[in-house]
């Protein structure tokens, strides 16, 4: 194996560090009498892209939502960025301003144009000069090829223009960690790719990423590592070669069977 290259895959792990960004250890939660997570237990290192698959119902989403807690754990421990997630509202607050979080829907302000959803943020929790925000917020929106957008209102876009505003408004907080939540499954599919496109630049520049997808395809060109998760467990983890070509639990060749399928 060579330095700094994936065994199996043959691509770069350039920026991927021994420093670990997220550690989750024995988490569980429940809803009611319903055990929605079983005993997960993951370790994320600094700009190592993680693809969570699964089928509906499986967790994916309730655990990457706990890792800013959007959603409270019960028991065990989640520490990202070296903060431990509790009840303490200071290092939820902390945790927040270095994760940013990309929804299935894009949850933009509608009475806001597309600079101010970018700038409100920085300029309110981080205290960020205006000038400085504005720029940072055109710099990103650049990133995303809709510079051009920028004085437009939420409802004047497409989707796929929607969800690219809001991978640009997390990027202007400057997280270190970028969370997914089934991306692209709102956008028509001509829409998907744009989306897409955007994801594998970050990726592509050495953002921690962990990105709960139905896209395969994505998978295989831009993770170090694909998590399959069923019945709220953790079931398998493996290098995209040997995930796709070699899966060892039989739920996940039945899962694979039938997304790629598709």
């Amino acid at each position: 194996m060579e330095p700094g290259i994936d065994n199996e895959t043959g691509r770069s792990r350039a920026g991927v560090s021994e420093e670990i960004a997220i550690r989750i250890e024995a988490m569980n939660k429940w809803y009611g009498s319903y055990h929605a997570l079983r005993d997960i237990n993951l370790s994320v290192k600094s700009g190592e892209r993680i693809v969570v698959a699964g089928p509906s119902g499986s967790g994916k989403s309730t655990m990457i939502r706990c890792i800013n807690r959007l959603e409270e754990h019960q028991s065990g421990r989640i520490f990202v960025d070296g903060i431990e997630l509790s009840s303490d509202l200071k290092n939820i607050d902390k945790v927040r301003s270095e994760v940013g979080m990309v929804f299935q829907h894009f949850n933009l302000f509608p009475h806001l144009t597309i600079l101010e959803n970018c700038t409100l943020a920085p300029i309110w929790v981080r205290q960020t000069p205006r000038n400085e925000a504005i720029q940072t917020a055109m710099h990103f929106l650049e990133k995303v090829k809709i510079p051009e957008q920028a004085h437009k209102y939420p409802g004047q876009l497409s989707g796929g223009q929607q969800q690219r505003v809001a991978i640009a408004r997390s990027l202007c907080m400057k997280p270190k960690i970028m969370l997914f939540d089934e991306p692209t499954s709102a956008l028509d599919p001509e829409m998907i790719k744009e989306v897409l496109d955007t994801m594998v630049e970050l990726a592509e520049e050495g953002m921690t990423m962990l990105c709960v997808t139905h896209e395969m395809a994505f998978a295989q060109a831009v993770a170090n590592r694909v998590i399959f998760m069923d019945q709220g467990q953790i079931v398998e983890e493996n290098n995209p070669h040997d995930f796709f070509n070699n899966p060892q639990s039989g739920r996940t060749r039945l899962f694979l069977s039938q997304i790629l399928r598709h």
